[in-house]
């Protein structure tokens, strides 16, 4: 049995937390500024092995590794009131922004550090999480470990720390970009006469059935695409005028300024 002690428990930490409520072989503490986000969590039915802790500190000493899931401006302070306990532990940030290199001077070098950076979709258990286990403090028992963690929420991939910009502007962005997409074809089905509530009902099932398509299928997205574009049909009219207004190469360069953004956050 571990224990994995959040700090920070919004909506990344309690949606962690509440995904890992199931696991018999972890113990579940955590703390947070707002004391009905805990007993919320302690009164929740998916989370039998939750325990309230009354500060970060008593957080870092109770748990074998922290989480730490609060703003990347909180986790200098955070890690400096903390680091007297770290010793032996391992902190997981899944702040955005903030270095290995950072973790460990702000943690005085006290334990073992892993950079986390996860996507929303996390919250129903479909989250996709970047982890960046160069430290080697961390040792082959402990990277088993916290990949078996957050393997048990979602899909990992162990990433160079020099990748954690593009993954954060591909899939930690991304949620953003596939809703923006969603709300464009609601407002176009309500252009097209529909009520907003069917709109609405219409382009989530049409996005998750597609999505499911596109999974289990054996085709590549092209042909996939390919295959609603009959000749001379309403949809290759459709994906022409998308093609001349230059939607993919938009995309592309929202991808680019989101990685670029990363890289000015990061310095």
């Amino acid at each position: 049995m571990i224990t994995l002690g959040c700090i920070g428990c919004g909506n990344m930490g309690s949606a962690i937390l509440k995904g890992l409520g199931s696991r018999e072989d972890i113990a579940l503490a955590g703390y947070d500024r707002s004391t009905t986000t805990l007993q919320t969590l302690k009164d929740d039915a998916a989370l039998p092995r939750f325990t309230i802790c009354g500060s970060e500190e008593q957080v870092a000493e109770h748990a074998d590794y922290i989480l730490l899931a609060v703003k990347p401006d909180q986790v200098e302070p955070v890690l400096a009131r903390i680091a007297p306990r770290l010793a032996g532990k391992t902190v997981i940030s899944i702040a955005a922004g903030v270095s290995q290199a950072a973790l460990k001077q702000y943690s005085g070098g006290a334990c073992a550090v892993v950079r986390c950076m996860p996507n929303t979709p996390a919250m129903v258990g479909e989250g996709i999480f970047a982890l960046c286990l160069e430290d080697p403090d961390l040792g082959e028992a402990r990277m088993q470990t916290v990949q078996d963690i957050f393997g048990a929420i979602g899909q990992v991939m162990v990433l160079p720390e020099s990748k954690f910009n593009a993954f954060t502007a591909v899939a930690g962005c991304g949620p953003a970009y596939v809703f923006h997409f969603m709300e464009a074809l609601v407002e176009a089905a309500v252009t097209v006469g529909f009520t907003r509530q069917d709109a609405t009902d219409m382009i989530i099932k049409l996005c998750k059935g597609s999505v499911k398509l596109a999974d289990e299928s054996d085709k590549h997205l092209s042909v996939l695409r390919e295959m609603v574009c009959s000749p001379a049909g309403v949809t290759i009219a459709a994906v022409n005028h998308l093609d001349r207004t230059a939607v993919r190469g938009n995309i592309i360069d929202a991808v680019l300024q989101a990685r670029t953004r990363g890289q000015e956050m990061s310095k």
